[in-house]
C-alpha cells in the first residue's frame, strides 16, 4: 500500500478505538524493523523522523526508503515529520512528500506558537495531517531539550486548536522525552485537556512510560504515542553485544538482520501495549 495521509491513520484509529504508535526511523534497519512489526499486528501507524535525524540522509531518502518498504504492506501507514522546529523543516518535509507534519513551536511564547503553527497549517494541504504542541515536553530528543518544561494549560487548549486548525494536539502532561524511568502521566490533567480539545491528542515520550499507563491512553482520546529511544537502544545494543562477543566480527549483514529483528520485537510489544484489545 502506498503511504496514506496522517488523516487516514487518525480516522481509522478513532473509529476503531485504537492508538497509533509513532516510531522514529533513522536508517534502513530501523525502517525494516518497524514495518515488519506493523505487518504482524495490523494497527495503523506513523513512521516518523525528526530534523535532527535527517542530517545523514535527507528527507528524500527517508521518503524513498519508507515508501518502497511499504509498497506491499496492507496496513495504513503515514510518514510523519516529528518535531519540526521551523517552517523551513516543514517545507522540506512537504517537498519530500511526507504525508503528516508536526510543527513544534511550543518553546515560543503562546501567541508566537499560535502564529508559527498556523503558518504551518497554511502550508499543509487539506490532505496532510498537522500536529501542533501546546506546553513544552521535558527530557531530551537527540540530546536536545527545552530550556523550560511547561505543562499544557487546559484553559488554552480550545482557543489554540481553533486558531491553529491542527488535526492533533501534542500535550505535556508528565510525559518526558528519552529514557525517563520516573515519568508518569498526570491523568487528571490529561482528562481536563481531553475535555477541552476537539481534536485527538498525542503523547510523546512513550519509551519511558510504564506499561499500565500506556495501556490507558486510549481512554483519553489519545490517538498517537511517540516511541524513539527504545528502538535506537535495541539497534545499538545489538551491535554492541555482537562486538563484545567477538571484537573481530565482520559479518555486518548478519548483525544488521539481528538488529532488524530486535527492533521489530520492540515495536510489536509497544503496539500491543497501546492496544490491549488487539489479539
Amino acid at each position: 500500500m502506498a503511504l496514506v495521509s496522517g488523516l487516514d491513520v487518525i480516522d481509522e484509529c478513532v473509529s476503531k478505538r485504537l492508538v497509533a504508535g509513532a516510531f522514529n526511523t533513522t536508517n534502513l534497519e530501523t525502517t525494516m524493523g518497524i514495518v515488519a512489526a506493523i505487518e504482524r499486528v495490523g494497527v495503523p501507524t506513523f513512521v516518523q523522523v525528526a530534523p535532527t535525524n535527517v542530517a545523514l540522509s535527507g528527507y528524500e531518502y527517508i521518503y524513498d526508503m519508507v515508501s518502497r518498504r511499504l509498497a506491499d504492506t496492507k496496513v495504513p501507514v503515514a510518514l510523519h515529520l516529528d518535531h519540526g522546529k521551523s517552517i523551513d523543516a516543514v517545507e522540506a518535509a512537504l517537498a519530500a512528500r511526507f504525508t503528516s507534519i508536526m510543527i513544534d513551536a511550543s518553546e515560543e511564547p503562546y501567541e508566537d506558537n499560535v502564529a508559527t503553527s498556523a503558518r504551518a497549517r497554511e502550508l499543509c494541504s487539506s490532505d496532510i495531517a498537522l500536529e501542533a504542541e501546546l506546553g513544552s515536553i521535558g527530557g531530551k530528543e537527540d540530546d536536545l531539550g527545552p530550556e523550560l518544561e511547561s505543562k499544557t494549560n487546559p484553559d488554552q487548549v480550545s482557543s489554540f486548536v481553533d486558531a491553529v486548525g491542527c488535526d492533533m494536539l501534542a500535550v505535556s502532561v508528565g510525559n518526558v522525552h528519552g529514557y525517563a524511568p520516573d515519568a508518569r502521566v498526570d491523568f487528571d490533567l490529561l482528562s481536563k485537556v481531553r475535555e477541552a480539545s476537539r481534536v485527538p491528542l498525542v503523547v510523546h515520550g512513550g519509551s519511558g512510560l510504564p506499561t499500565e499507563q500506556l495501556g490507558r491512553l486510549n481512554e483519553f482520546n489519545v490517538v498517537k504515542v511517540n516511541v524513539a529511544s527504545d528502538l535506537r537502544n535495541a539497534m545499538i545494543r545489538t551491535f554492541g553485544e555482537a562486538f563484545s562477543a567477538n571484537p573481530n566480527e565482520v559479518s555486518l549483514i548478519r548483525v544488521s538482520k539481528q538488529a532488524v529483528a530486535a527492533i521489530a520485537d520492540v515495536v510489536e510489544r509497544r503496539i500491543r501495549i497501546l492496544n490491549p484489545s488487539v489479539a
